[in-house]
């Protein structure tokens, strides 16, 4: 079996290509010349140098008749002034993957999304709620609901395609995102911590099910993939327990983080440097979000994971790398 991925050298991107080569798969990697291969190139794919929003490149990139396209490429950026790039590589770039699978033949197009694009609200949803992300003033979430838009385009003309939407991630090959408060729990620098919640996967169970779709998903299909609920000061405690700290639960006032990411917000407009939390940033920390996942655990066999679970596979990675240290965990 052949794949194509994008966004390769990615959080959720190389956890697919680890469990796409252990299973035998060939892979054809694609990532930016400015990509950090550190983790990519440990692994037996074949690189190719290209970006999303030129559509030749991608043409050029993908082999034809491909057994699936791994679009999980995408950009997160939470700070407004890097919206017009985030529009194209989101928007635009989902469009150039869908028109090249499309002349490529591929036979299954998985495509990565998000279960923001449904709404940042507090009462618990699944598949058949309305997509609210189109109208969110959130860049990302309203960029990855258009991306989403492009996806079904492609299946109007005849694109095979299913769309995953994951919740929080965390798991192995997280640079950015969870593993950070990880590390400040570990040197004991826990700052206050946001008052929201939300539902959180398994970065091996969200690749796991990326592959599943590949032959169980249903054309034309969302499947959300969230698991175990959580208020943000529960995984903080729990990463906490992990590594012999203690940790008293201060929340910072949603209304307080509001007004400091404004105010934040706008002094970065005379630094030209991205705030520590801007307004989106603070809006999706101060939310309280959940997610089911009954459809993709019962077509895809999605296995939802316990929050300790999935926090321990990070901490194991940060200790792999050299980032934290194996004495610190309990």
């Amino acid at each position: 079996m052949l794949a194509f991925v994008t966004g390769s050298s990615g959080f959720i991107g190389l956890n697919l290509i680890e469990q796409l080569t252990a299973a035998g798969w060939k892979v054809v990697a694609l990532h930016r010349q400015t990509s950090d291969l550190t983790y990519l190139q440990r692994f037996d794919v074949h690189r190719v140098v290209g970006d999303i929003v030129d559509l030749a490149a991608v043409e050029r990139a993908m082999p034809e008749k491909v057994d699936a396209v791994f679009h999980t490429a995408a950009d997160l950026s939470s700070w407004s002034r890097n919206n017009g790039r985030q529009t194209e590589n989101n928007v635009l770039g989902t469009h150039n993957v869908v028109a090249a699978a499309l002349k490529r033949g591929a036979k299954r197009f998985v495509h990565t999304s998000t279960s923001s694009v449904y709404g940042l609200i507090s009462t618990p949803v699944d598949e058949t709620a309305p997509q609210l992300g189109r109208g969110s003033w959130f860049n990302y979430v309203h960029t990855k609901t258009l991306a989403e838009d492009e996806v079904r385009k492609g299946i109007e003309r005849g694109l095979d395609a299913v769309i995953l939407n994951p919740a929080h991630v965390i798991g192995r090959y997280d640079r950015q995102n969870w593993s950070r408060l990880i590390l400040l729990a570990a040197k004991g620098g826990l700052p206050r911590i946001p008052p929201g919640s939300g539902s959180f996967c398994h970065g091996g169970e969200v690749a796991r099910a990326h592959i599943a779709a590949v032959a169980k998903g249903q054309k034309g299909e969302n499947y959300l993939l969230a698991g175990a609920d959580a208020t943000f000061a529960e995984v903080v405690a729990t990463a906490a327990q992990l590594l012999g700290r203690s940790f008293e639960a201060r929340t910072v006032p949603a209304p307080m983080l509001r007004i400091t990411a404004t105010l934040l917000n706008v002094v970065s407009h005379f630094t030209g440097k991205e705030p520590l939390i801007t307004p989106e940033g603070a809006a999706l920390v101060t939310m309280n979000t959940r997610f089911r996942s009954d459809k993709a655990v019962k077509t895809l066999n999605y296995r939802p994971v316990p929050l300790r679970e999935m926090l321990t596979d990070c901490c194991d990675w940060l200790v792999e790398e050299g980032f934290l240290n194996r004495s610190l965990l309990n």
